[in-house]
């Protein structure tokens, strides 16, 4: 029985939050992929939560109460599943991007894969823009498709000649977000393609990108170990987090837009206040985190790790965690 949808009320005092995760600081881990997970994300309704993985499976789990339970496994993609993407307003509905060259669509009501859409590289990352109508996927070869979500198919294409990290729309879907290897972000019209500004953002290669919920923000993570915030409508940098020190793989903001996830090889996930950049908590984790994404209405952080199996810790966990359980 999935729980119906829980809305946590947003805390806005500094001191209350710091205090509530000082009793909400219980990590859970769930078995979930024989090879290391690439990519964690929850659906729009925040009941469930899906992992692709080195494995080439997506695993979807339900929420329970405060405890994940695994639902169904989609099977499918021949090759590494590097990036997921749940649709933004039908929580049925999600996308995955893989080395196989190849973008697919999953119904979880039906447990079957809903479409497969042929690219022409290996895929590394994807993005569904919020109006729902098009899918994004970004290969190693730098090339940018669009999918229409009417008929599954590639409408267009765009080669860009620098190295792609990361692709993102704004919350209106009108603009497409791209990071660069040159610490820049491009930001072009959608879908007119062309090119709004080009921001550099970072010293170093800008690596991750991501768009808060409320839309007032971006944050940029880069090989600087700096995270950037950013005013969407001033294009303007608000403040800096620094408090990691390997290059940062991969960020996520709160339903509320208040608090923003980073991380990387540290062995700490950083929670930072976004109105202040202070530090908020964090989460100690024992390897590279490659990827974090909140819980769409409430504190709660998915994340995985890049953990080996004891004892001989050689082989990958594959193996999700949550955060911000209460303490018992």
């Amino acid at each position: 029985m999935k729980e119906p949808k829980q809305t946590q009320t947003p805390i806005t005092d500094l001191a209350e939050l710091r205090s509530y995760f000082a009793s909400h600081n219980v990590v859970r881990e769930y078995i979930a992929h024989s090879s290391k997970v690439h990519s964690v994300g929850w659906s729009c309704d925040g009941r469930r939560l899906a992992s692709g993985s080195f494995d080439k499976n997506v695993v979807i789990f339900n929420l329970e109460r405060s405890r994940l339970v695994q639902d169904s496994v989609f099977r499918g993609h021949t090759g590494s599943v590097d990036q997921l993407c749940w649709h933004a307003s039908h929580a049925d509905l999600l996308s995955t991007a893989s080395g196989d060259k190849s973008v697919r669509i999953w119904d979880t009501r039906s447990h079957k894969c809903a479409a497969s859409i042929s690219t022409k590289g290996e895929n590394i990352n994807i993005a569904w823009s919020p109006n729902g109508s098009t899918i994004a996927v970004g290969n190693k070869e730098d090339l940018v498709s669009f999918i229409d979500t009417r008929t599954y198919k590639v409408v267009t294409e765009e080669q860009f000649n620098f190295e792609v990290n990361e692709i993102s729309w704004n919350n209106e879907s009108d603009l497409f977000y791209l990071t660069n290897g040159l610490g820049c972000v491009h930001i072009l019209t959608y879908p007119g393609m062309q090119l709004q500004t080009v921001l550099k953002a970072h010293p170093g290669t800008c690596i991750c990108i991501e768009h808060d919920p409320t839309g007032r923000y971006f944050a940029t993570g880069s090989a600087d170990a700096l995270v950037s915030l950013w005013d969407v409508q001033e294009l303007a940098c608000l403040r800096v987090f620094s408090r990691l020190e390997w290059p940062v793989r991969t960020l996520s903001f709160s339903f509320d837009g208040r608090l923003l996830a980073s991380a990387s090889e540290d062995h700490i996930i950083d929670i930072g206040d976004t109105e202040t950049g202070e530090k908020v908590a964090e989460v100690a984790v024992l390897a590279a985190t490659f990827t974090v994404a909140w819980h769409p209405s409430r504190y709660l952080l998915a994340f995985a790790c890049e953990d080996k199996e004891p004892p001989e810790r050689k082989r990958d966990a594959g193996n999700l965690k949550l955060w911000g359980l209460p303490a018992p």
